[in-house]
């Protein structure tokens, strides 16, 4: 006999290992094709749609860029970051809080990634779901507005152990809302010692500078680390 707890949990545990083994072959399309893929997870509200902006705006000068954005109902975070001029496309989720890989693997669809630099996925706002789902991406950003407060890495520890950067957003508003920048860096810290914490506004471009040319620093030592 099997009871509902035990099955719910092997029904996760399948789910999971479908996702992993999509995400697995997905990085490896990703590498094939050398594009440097950065998926960025957020509560909503923590300006991950106007960071992005800014971002394929700075970004294309100098790479081919483009975005996967994840929404439960609309298409307005697509349409925003369709002024940057990027190539954007809009994953609706419905009910599901969360991208999976088998989503972004459809999105990709009629796309050629041998023509892109960087390839960004905007997942839904959601600091709990997301943690468990591999998308094939090279590095997760986990964003933290100045707004939110400074325990929420405490709050929410997975997706900070999940993350490979922490970026701290609206740097603008941090004096107006009185935000304690030494707690925020120590409840990162305490959740992922040694963890990268970057600190920017996409309003004032504070900081700007910083974030894209950490992003420019992996993208090449990936290219790097690929062609050994």
């Amino acid at each position: 006999m099997v009871i509902a707890g035990t099955r719910i949990v092997q029904v996760r545990q399948s789910v999971l290992r479908k996702n992993d083994l999509l995400a697995r072959a997905l990085r490896q399309r990703f590498q094939d094709a050398g594009v440097f893929v950065i998926s960025m997870v957020s509560s909503p509200g923590s300006g991950k749609t106007t960071l992005l902006e800014n971002t394929l705006t700075r970004l294309q000068p100098q790479y081919r860029v483009a975005a996967l954005v994840g929404d439960l109902a609309t298409e307005n975070d697509a349409v925003r970051l369709a002024r940057s001029h990027a190539p954007v496309k809009q994953i609706t989720t419905g009910t599901l809080c969360h991208l999976e890989a088998a989503m972004v693997e459809t999105a990709l669809v009629g796309w050629n990634l041998h023509e892109l630099d960087f390839l960004f996925i905007e997942n839904v706002g959601n600091l709990v779901c997301p943690s468990s789902y591999d998308l094939g991406e090279n590095l997760r950003i986990v964003l933290m507005s100045v707004t939110e407060g400074e325990d929420k890495p405490l709050k929410y520890p997975t997706i900070f152990n999940s993350a490979d950067v922490a970026v701290i957003t609206k740097m603008d508003l941090a004096a107006a809302v009185e935000f304690d920048r030494v707690a925020a860096n120590r409840s990162i810290e305490s959740v992922r010692p040694g963890m990268t914490i970057l600190e920017v506004s996409a309003k004032s471009n504070a900081g700007m500078d910083a974030y894209v040319d950490f992003l420019r620093a992996h993208h090449a030592t990936a290219r790097v680390t690929a062609n050994v």
